[in-house]
């Protein structure tokens, strides 16, 4: 997953939630809506995440291509466009 943090909404404050709090958020949401799809309420995945701080456009669009073409290089599916849980709304090119 690649995204930016949106500021905290309290606009008295307008700062940043970090990028910890960004992805405990996220997980814990998954965790919360995998449970409950299968009935059940238990650990869903690592408790540690591998993420990463991009700072140049150069480095973001090497990250982008690897999110985008995962799933062909790994074989589930023929072409990025036929992967169902991708969403890219301006960009899908050629495999590099």
């Amino acid at each position: 997953m690649i995204f930016t943090p949106l500021s905290s909404i309290n606009e008295a404050e307008r700062e940043g939630y970090s990028l910890g709090e960004s992805t405990d958020a996220i997980k814990g949401a998954s965790a919360h809506l995998v449970n409950r799809a299968l009935n059940r309420n238990r650990k869903v995945g690592q408790t540690e995440s591998f993420d990463r701080v991009l700072r140049s456009s150069e480095k973001l669009d090497e990250k982008v291509d690897y999110v985008l073409y995962n799933p062909v290089r790994t074989g589930l599916v023929a072409s990025a466009e036929d992967y169902a849980w991708l969403w890219v709304p301006t960009r899908i090119e050629s495999v590099p």
